[in-house]
């Protein structure tokens, strides 16, 4: 009986889920739909540019699109890179100075650009060649991430101020020379 009452009960969030993974691809569509040919507004393309990148799926896109609105419509970089968590943090005091992770950050945006990162992984040569530059530098797999985010935040900036979808090509080049 128990058992029988907690599958309906998976059930109905498994429905629940896919209504709200709907819901949530039909509001970016509609946002991209409401894209201007003659570009008079260059925020509505955002969406365009945004799923272009490899590693976005629905819940970063949706998660980038609320929670960096200001950053992202202004292509402010090292705004978002410190809202996101990625931008370290130099402590000095006397003679010590040392660099630690940014904590005074926003969560969800901070997880999205993690997950984005890890997803790029996958999928973009250079973000991986940079994650396995700086993991054999020492770095652990939490900070290599954070470099591979704060590079994909940098090239991320560059095509919205150029108003360009993503190219492998060009983005490997760039981050390998901002590298």
């Amino acid at each position: 009986m128990h058992i029988r009452s907690l599958a309906a009960r998976l059930r109905l969030v498994n429905q629940q889920i896919k209504e709200a993974q709907h819901s949530l691809d039909r509001l970016c569509a509609k946002l991209e739909e409401q894209e201007s040919p003659a570009g008079q507004n260059p925020e509505q393309c955002d969406v365009a540019i945004l799923r272009s990148w490899p590693g976005i799926g629905r819940i970063v896109l949706a998660t980038l699109l609320v929670e960096a609105t200001e950053p992202l419509r202004r292509r402010d970089y090292h705004a978002l890179r410190a809202l996101a968590g990625v931008a370290p943090v130099t402590r000095q005091s006397g003679k010590q100075r040392f660099v630690i992770r940014r904590l005074a950050c926003n969560r969800r945006l901070q997880s999205a650009v993690h997950h984005w990162s890890r997803g790029a992984l996958q999928y973009d040569a250079a973000a991986r060649r940079r994650y396995d530059a700086l993991r054999q530098r020492g770095h652990g797999h939490a900070r290599a991430l954070r470099g591979v985010g704060d590079r994909l935040l940098f090239a991320l900036c560059a095509t919205l101020k150029h108003q360009t979808p993503y190219d492998a090509d060009h983005n490997s080049a760039k981050i390998s020379a901002a590298g």
